[in-house]
């Protein structure tokens, strides 16, 4: 590597490497950091600096806990999906890669991480965007933003001086689309051709954004993957959350005051105490429960794509799509998933469904005979979860006739771990950024390579034009209510109308 890049930025210059013909720059500041009276606030604008930043470091991670998700220790191994940097409530941070930083205008693929709203980072190993730029003539920028009780608190309906405290984590990434319309340009971007995309919570993180007054004008282009938010928390949602946390640390709302002084570590306890009771919630209600962005009526005014696609990004292009198996990831280790049998599982799903619970198990038995007890729960799940709402926004989208609707199934399945994770969540992750061969999850099956380069290029293709479709790819349809082409990328990719449709159809009597 070399360290002698320099780039003007509208705070300073800063100085990156190059490896391998990529052009890389991190630890970027493009907010203030969020600290003592600032804490709880929107973002603030940068204070320049004199003299070269260096930019050859990842900046600090959000404040998070650690193993959120309650992942078994074979699985933590080999899920290396977070970042190994200092945690800190200093983390207003963004990374770029660049083929070039002159010649043509290149499009910005703009990453948003997952973790649900609470953990995670944009310095995974598995969404590093250098081999994407020696793939292609693009840019792909990173960044972390505040999580949790720091960045979704929604207190300003009970206490006095928290406006905008309840969307300041979304307001952080509103703040670095800025700095990328402002600033990407020296680094060979084009500001005019900005896509967004994220996994899981970042793929929740695009479906907001897309309802953001704010942040139209600022990305062109979005992809959801396996991350669909149709409906958020609402005010009064918000402000129980916050009530929650309050009574976990011993205040009322006329102390709520106290809050900028308390410990991040102490804070991060209320909210675990707090999400553990959100966790235990049905599918269709976790994203208003917990640490979620709050639909105030001011930043974020509804939605976003309940009762339907936002009106602010009608014209924006949409890849949208998900994993075969979602759930294995996270229920699959499950004493009532691995031992569930036909006679069980009704009742093992009231939680999730209610009194649909055996009607569903009935339907996905019917739909697959063949199909095992524990695969039949992981399908339900998955399809609950994140199929059902990926494909109720793709409807929601096409019914708006302002732009295209690309849909996807990820069903290429990882062989570590003895085969039992198949396409599990998050796997799609370094297919997409071609990082499969440093990815542990994608074990070593030579199969991945190819697949990686095929997705990857697609990606490209819809962040350069707005159609996902190349050469190496069979000609991939709009998606539309009477065919429902999707695209089944796997070791040959291929074009299903409606694939699963009897499970499909499930759903869409769900109240």
């Amino acid at each position: 590597m070399t360290a002698d890049i320099v780039v003007e930025t509208t705070a300073g210059r800063v100085r990156g490497e190059t490896d391998r013909g990529v052009n890389l720059f991190k630890g970027i500041p493009y907010a203030a950091p969020p600290l003592g009276k600032q804490r709880f606030r929107p973002p603030q604008k940068v204070q320049p600096w004199s003299g070269v930043r260096d930019a050859v470091a990842y900046g600090n991670m959000a404040v998070q806990g650690d193993n959120v998700f309650g992942l078994p220790p074979d699985l933590l191994k080999i899920f290396t999906l977070g970042g190994v940097q200092k945690r800190d409530e200093d983390c207003l941070y963004l990374n770029v890669w660049s083929s070039g930083l002159s010649g043509s205008k290149r499009p910005v693929l703009f990453w948003c991480h997952g973790g649900a709203f609470i953990t995670g980072s944009g310095s995974s190993p598995w969404s590093d965007g250098a081999n994407l730029c020696r793939a292609d003539d693009v840019v792909v920028v990173s960044f972390n933003h505040r999580l949790g009780v720091l960045g979704y608190l929604h207190l300003e309906d009970i206490a006095d001086d928290f406006a905008g405290a309840g969307t300041a984590g979304m307001m952080d990434i509103v703040a670095a689309l800025e700095w990328v319309r402002d600033n990407i340009a020296a680094f060979g971007g084009d500001p005019g051709n900005v896509t967004i995309f994220g996994e899981s919570g970042g793929g929740a993180k695009v479906s907001v954004l897309m309802a953001l007054p704010c942040a139209k004008g600022l990305f062109h282009k979005a992809i959801i993957q396996s991350g669909p938010a149709v409906q958020m928390a609402n005010r009064d949602d918000g402000t129980s959350t916050a009530r929650q946390v309050l009574e976990q640390l011993g205040l009322d709302a006329a102390r709520a005051g106290e809050l900028r002084q308390i410990p991040a570590a102490r804070l991060l306890e209320a909210q675990g105490a707090v999400q553990a009771n959100a966790s235990r919630a049905p599918f269709a209600e976790r994203r208003r429960m917990g640490f979620n962005p709050v639909i105030d009526g001011k930043v974020f005014p509804g939605g976003p794509f309940a009762p339907g696609a936002p009106a602010v990004s009608a014209d924006v292009p949409l890849m949208i799509g998900t994993n075969k198996d979602e759930h294995t990831l996270f229920s699959g280790h499950l004493p009532w998933v691995t031992g569930a049998s036909f006679e069980n599982l009704p009742e093992a799903l009231k939680p999730q469904l209610g009194a649909r619970a055996a009607e569903v198990v009935a339907a996905y038995r019917r739909a697959q005979p063949a199909m095992p007890a524990d695969q039949v729960a992981i399908a339900i799940l998955s399809d609950a979860g994140v199929r059902a709402m990926s494909l109720q926004i793709a409807e929601r989208k096409l019914a708006q006739k302002g732009a295209p609707v690309f849909v996807y199934l990820f069903a290429w399945e990882t062989p570590v771990l003895g085969g039992r994770l198949r396409s599990c969540h998050t796997l799609e992750i370094p297919f997409v950024f071609d990082n499969t061969t440093t990815a542990a999850l994608t074990g070593d099956d030579p199969g991945r390579l190819a697949l990686a380069r095929t997705m990857s290029r697609a990606w490209f293709a819809f962040a350069r034009s707005g159609t996902p479709g190349h050469g190496d790819l069979p000609a991939w349809p709009v998606y539309s209510m009477a065919d429902r082409a999707t695209m089944i990328f796997d070791t040959t990719c291929r074009i299903e109308n409606d694939p699963y449709g009897s499970e499909r159809r499930v759903w869409e009597t769900t109240p």
